[in-house]
């Protein structure tokens, strides 16, 4: 007998391609089929057919506080019954504005959007029109929305234009787009000499994690600041992940180095759909409608939105214990994780940061994309399977985070590291 969600994947494919509305949601990867779900409570996820699990994905990040947190789902249900979208300038939007100027070391202005995708093709638009230049350099395998600019990946080398990384990008789209090497500053700096003068703008997940995760090697961001300063370049900062996540400053505020913008997403609405890009009055105030760098967004600052995310950033700002829980979560799954394969001599990697983590199904350090590339991606196919059936949520790709949350207990952790070492006990009874 097939499974509710079974029934709406095959009535789903027939309507939408490959049966979901974002590639991040197929199940393509693992060999089965999404789960589709229904409601979330703090750190349980439920799907069509009444079973839970331990969410690990919480909305891919913004779910710092849990699912569902009453004190955001009363300030939404506030909002809404006020109208759902006016089109015009509210007070919320300015209140919103106001508080990350103050919680973000490198923002004295801000513009709202309504995604990380806008927020950075935005950002792209204002650090070529700031700078008067048309290049920028992105590294490979760090992902920052769909635009076509950024659809990039490197080519035979490290030091070529990139090409497109999807069909339906045009060469000329991709042709002022350089690739250089995570955690490779001499990549970065031999782009920025081969274009004297070029380059508009370095853009860097503080912490790339949409290749897994993997930190920034010691004085690596602080080099990229170096760097693009030396040469004229503006440093953004993709903070769609890493904003509000490891700690009340982002990413900057937790290494200690300041970009000149920086882009945030889902995570200022509480989870609700909204992104922000923000710097310098002096470089925000080339933006219309006061500058000649154009955008705009009817939904931009939508009320809703801005609701939900001014509520959980007062509440992240007015309650630092929530960063050392859900960085000691981080902490003791990594920890957990270690010794589980070290009792089962494996050479697997784990990786991460604060409350972010990965298990890479590699036997060789993870400093790069080419390194994330090494994985095993069948054996984190029968891992995931494994655990999905057991009840644990994991992303259906070794390239994502796993992330937590305030909501996430010993109790959760306990549960999902006691499965993890059945699962491999099981591995090592098999051979």
């Amino acid at each position: 007998m097939k499974s509710r969600s079974e029934e709406l994947y095959q009535r789903a494919v027939t309507c939408m391609p490959g049966g979901v509305n974002s590639p991040v949601r197929a199940y393509q990867s693992v060999g089965s089929y999404p789960r589709f779900m229904k409601q979330a409570s703090g750190s349980r996820i439920t799907d069509v057919d009444g079973k839970t699990y331990i969410d690990y994905v919480n909305s891919w990040g913004p779910m710092i506080l849990g699912h569902n947190d009453p004190r955001i789902r009363e300030a939404v249900i506030k909002a809404a019954e006020k109208g759902l979208s006016f089109g015009a300038a509210t007070e919320k939007e300015v209140e919103m504005a106001e508080l990350i100027a103050k919680l973000v070391p490198s923002i004295e202005m801000i513009r709202m959007v309504n995604s990380g995708t806008e927020a950075v093709m935005s950002a792209i638009r204002l650090a070529r029109g700031y700078t008067e230049r048309d290049k920028i350099i992105k590294f490979a395998g760090c992902y920052h929305g769909h635009s076509d600019s950024l659809l990039v990946k490197a080519g035979s080398g490290v030091m070529t234009s990139g090409v497109p990384d999807s069909a339906g990008v045009p060469e000329g789209c991709a042709r002022d787009t350089l690739t250089a090497v995570y955690n490779d500053l001499s990549s970065v700096e031999s782009l920025l000499e081969e274009n004297p003068e070029q380059v508009a703008a370095v853009i860097v997940e503080p912490v790339a994690a949409n290749m897994g995760v993997v930190e920034p090697n010691e004085r690596f961001l602080e080099g990229l600041r170096q760097l693009c300063t030396k040469h004229g370049a503006l440093l953004i900062f993709d903070e769609v992940i890493t904003g509000f996540r490891l700690g009340i400053s982002g990413a900057q505020g937790y290494y200690g180095v300041k970009p000149d913008l920086t882009t945030f997403g889902k995570i200022i609405g509480g989870g609700m759909p909204v992104g922000a890009y923000g710097g310098s009055r002096e470089i925000m105030n080339h933006v219309a409608p006061v500058g000649t760098v154009y955008q705009a967004g009817t939904l931009s600052g939508n009320p809703i939105a801005m609701a939900a995310g001014y509520e959980e950033l007062c509440i992240l700002k007015k309650h630092p214990e929530i960063y050392h829980h859900i960085n000691k979560m981080g902490e003791k799954y990594r920890d957990g994780m270690k010794k589980i394969l070290n009792k089962y001599e494996l050479p697997y990697a784990v990786t991460g940061v604060g409350s972010l983590a990965c298990l890479f199904f590699t036997e060789t350090p993870v400093h790069n994309y080419e390194d994330a590339k090494k994985s095993d991606t069948k054996a984190f196919a029968e891992y995931f399977l494994y655990m999905l059936n057991h009840g644990i949520h994991f992303a259906p790709s070794q390239f994502e985070a796993i992330f937590f949350s305030y909501a996430h207990t010993d109790v959760d952790l306990e549960e999902t590291l006691h499965l993890a070492d059945r699962y491999w006990n099981g591995k090592r009874q098999e051979r």
